[in-house]
């Protein structure tokens, strides 16, 4: 449109552009935005205000996309449950694309007065300014969403490249329209099974968008080019039905509820069923015609604000700074994180001896945990520590010092705790499952004087295999594991080598086994690791992989408070094969030992949310670092037999 009122006038008003893209956005979005802060205060649990808070911020900004960029290559935020806003990154994307599209259409007009064109750009002044943002672009895409395909997802940079074709197809429009009426009918056929065809081949977690998303997006393309001239032959017939016609004019409201809807109500009744997901996105139908009926058309057609663009941005400006408003109200609705728990480390001296310490967590246990009653859920306890609110922080140091490697890093850093000249070097070694130890580890090292290095990295098991990320080898796990292993084996070599990981699956030939064997490849992985540890004479210590709730727990009680026995799940069910992976391989192996606390994080046959008032799991798999530290005691005494033996 910008670039017809520039070829038609030889001038573009950047206050007009603006207006119109105000008018027609921001009036919608700021009534969901709104509803979805009440909403979200009113059904979701307090856990999730002060994230929900942010991102109206940041998708009333249209920056919402670079936040959620952020959220998906947080190892510690991926099993957060998702945004009610989250759609608004798409938005994001385009409102950026328009930030500088009038600059480049401007750009190509003063290029053309020094053609003597009158400022009026050339359709080849404008396909190369398209072609300098595009190509980039592209090769930026297929380069990300191989390496980090997470942020490559989300960030405006790996998708201009999409808008850019949409931009040259309105640019080629008068040509278009006179293809062919049989290549333009053939054209937007294939268009249209290429988008389909793609909706129904890409499996959830391909990597996208990368050159896959060529394939989509040239289809759209080919569809609008190839529609106008193709007739009743074409698409258009079947696109231009009544139904979706309907569904095309509320296609943007339609865009804004759905997806708030469908999040709140999973969040407020538990996971929804297919039957109930569709009825949920047909009733987002409902508040989408009374935004388009009252609220977007009324303003979109507004003559006052048409003739008056200045209002219409100063209308948007109002808009955003109150929708500002309305995210930090939420966020400051949500509880205060308070300080953490430190256990005294006396525990560890009186755990020594044989003792039971009083205290929180593990430690109220008896000394032979299984099926204490102490540890069995309950519906109410009178106060846990950390709180729900808090849990998400209560991680172990590493991921503060910087030395817990993401999954790009393949450089072997270490956190060294403890006597760095003691008699008796340890080394952790593993996953963010290993990474739980840290803090009762470093403990242990403080007291006994052992220095502890700890080589930690996200969804990377210290195993001889290629596991997967998502849909892709995970390349650099095996690149850290080789450096890990050369410190491992090499001068500074440690006295003892504690581990422990998750559970994954194997790549071969680039495409994941199935768990069954991808659980034989990890047994065999396990001894090729492990004979090399030992053949260097340094012993192992294999610690059996802690239960898997696979609930948010945080998130369970922070909505269950009353009644937490609604976050208890079977024993059978959290008990995954990895611990019995590592005991049998364990057992099989001279110099290796096998460690198994499971008894005292899972003691009945139900697994407990709290347990002496500590709360156990601060997210789906992983244990709080306050549960973590209740388990020194019991860690330093099956660490003594070991060391003994």
């Amino acid at each position: 449109m910008s670039a017809v009122k520039l070829e038609k006038q030889g001038r573009i008003s950047l206050v007009g552009f603006y207006g119109r893209r105000a008018k027609r956005l921001l009036p919608a979005a700021a009534v969901v935005l709104t509803t979805v802060a009440t909403l979200s205060v009113a059904f979701l649990p307090n856990i999730r205000w002060a994230d929900i808070g942010g991102d109206i911020v940041a998708s009333a900004f249209y920056v919402a996309n670079w936040r959620f960029a952020e959220s998906a290559v947080d190892y510690l935020a991926q099993d957060s449950a998702e945004s009610p806003v989250q759609h608004f990154w798409s938005l994001a994307v385009e409102e950026q694309f328009y930030l500088l599209w009038p600059l480049l259409i401007i750009a190509a007009a003063a290029l053309s007065r020094r053609s003597h064109r009158r400022g009026r750009p050339s359709t080849k002044g404008l396909m190369a300014g398209l072609a300098l943002v595009a190509l980039p672009s592209f090769a930026w895409s297929v380069h990300l969403t191989s390496a980090d395909p997470g942020r490559a997802y989300f960030v405006t940079t790996t998708r201009m490249w999409e808008l850019a074709i949409g931009a040259a197809v309105a640019i080629l429009a008068v040509r278009t329209a006179r293809i062919p009426s049989a290549i333009a009918t053939t054209v937007a056929w294939v268009g249209l099974a290429a988008v389909i065809v793609t909706g129904f081949a890409l499996s959830a977690d391909a990597a996208f968008p990368g050159w896959i998303a060529l394939v989509p997006t040239l289809g759209v393309a080919a569809v609008i080019a190839g529609g106008a001239n193709a007739g009743r032959l074409g698409p258009a017939r079947v696109l231009g039905a009544a139904p979706l016609r309907a569904v095309g004019a509320l296609s943007y409201s339609l865009y804004l509820w759905h997806w708030p809807l469908l999040v709140i109500a999973e969040g407020a009744w538990g996971e929804l069923s297919l039957s109930a997901s569709v009825g949920v996105v047909a009733f987002s139908a409902v508040p989408a015609y009374l935004t388009y009926r009252w609220v977007e058309n009324p303003i979109r057609r507004s003559r006052r604000l048409a003739v008056n663009p200045k209002r219409a941005v100063g209308i948007g400006a109002l808009a955003t700074l109150a929708l500002l408003n309305v995210g930090i109200l939420v966020a400051l609705a949500a509880p205060a994180v308070p300080s953490g728990y430190t256990p005294s480390p006396t525990a560890l001296a009186n755990a020594a001896e044989g003792g039971v310490v009083a205290g929180i967590g593990a430690a109220t246990l008896a000394e032979n945990p299984r099926n204490d009653a102490d540890g069995a859920p309950v519906d109410q306890v009178d106060s846990f520590t950390p709180s729900a609110v808090a849990a998400r922080q209560d991680v172990p140091v590493v991921y503060d010092r910087g030395c817990h490697a993401d999954t790009q890093e393949t450089v072997a850093t270490a956190c060294t705790f403890g006597d760095r000249e003691g008699d008796l070097r340890v080394a952790l070694v593993g996953d963010s499952h290993a990474a739980q130890w840290v803090s009762p580890l470093a403990q242990i090292a403080e007291e006994r004087g052992w220095a502890l290095d700890s080589y930690t990295k996200s969804a990377c098991p210290f195993v001889d295999v290629m596991v997967m990320s998502g849909s892709q080898p995970y390349r650099e796990c095996a690149a850290w594991n080789d450096n890990v292993m050369a410190k491992l084996t090499g001068v500074d070599r440690p006295d003892l080598v504690i581990t422990t990981n998750s559970e994954y699956l194997v790549s071969e030939g680039g495409e994941a086994l199935s768990a069954t064997a991808s659980a034989q490849a990890i047994r065999v992985g396990l001894r090729s690791t492990w004979s090399t540890l030992t053949e260097a004479g340094v012993r192992i210590v294999a610690l059996a992989d802690t239960p898997r709730p696979d609930i948010d727990i945080a998130e369970c009680v922070s909505a269950n408070g009353d009644q937490l026995t609604a976050c208890a799940v079977p024993r059978q069910q959290a008990v995954g094969p990895q611990a019995g992976i590592h005991r049998e391989v364990a057992l099989s192996l001279p110099g290796v030992a096998s460690v198994d606390l499971n008894d005292a994080i899972c003691p009945t046959e139900l697994c407990a949310p709290v347990i002496g008032g500590a709360l156990v799991y601060r997210d789906t798999n992983h244990l709080t670092d306050t549960y973590a530290r209740s388990l020194a005691p019991r860690l330093v005494a099956e660490l003594d037999r070991v060391l003994a033996s």
